[in-house]
């Protein structure tokens, strides 16, 4: 079984992480406190910003191919070699996303 040192910027905090189990899984385990929600690669609530190394990540659906390059999803994905990774770090899909809450609020009950 292969082993990979995975590295948390900006922390004291890194593990080693099986190429069989998910960085989220090694985390709980390690008592690292990453944040996650629905642990099935939909909500992004995991996401770290890979700055150096590979993942495989084939069921991180809330990715599009291109942000899976540069991005993953901790719920799923599992190391390819050794990982420095930013976690909290989100997508530039989810960055951009913004809501008007300037408007007035009106009732949908026509």
């Amino acid at each position: 079984m292969t082993e990979h040192t995975v590295e948390f910027v900006g922390r004291e905090e890194t593990i080693q992480v099986s190429e069989t189990e998910t960085i989220l899984t090694a985390c709980l385990r390690e008592g690292i406190a990453q944040e996650y929600s629905c642990r099935v690669g939909m909500c992004l609530a995991c996401s770290a910003e890979i700055v150096e190394g590979d993942v495989a990540q084939p069921a991180a659906r809330g990715l599009s191919e291109e942000e899976a390059e540069e991005y993953c999803l901790t719920c799923m994905a599992r190391p390819l070699s050794d990982l420095t990774l930013d976690r909290g770090k989100y997508p530039p899909s989810i960055e951009t996303e913004t809501v008007d809450a300037t408007g007035p609020v009106t009732a949908d009950d026509d």
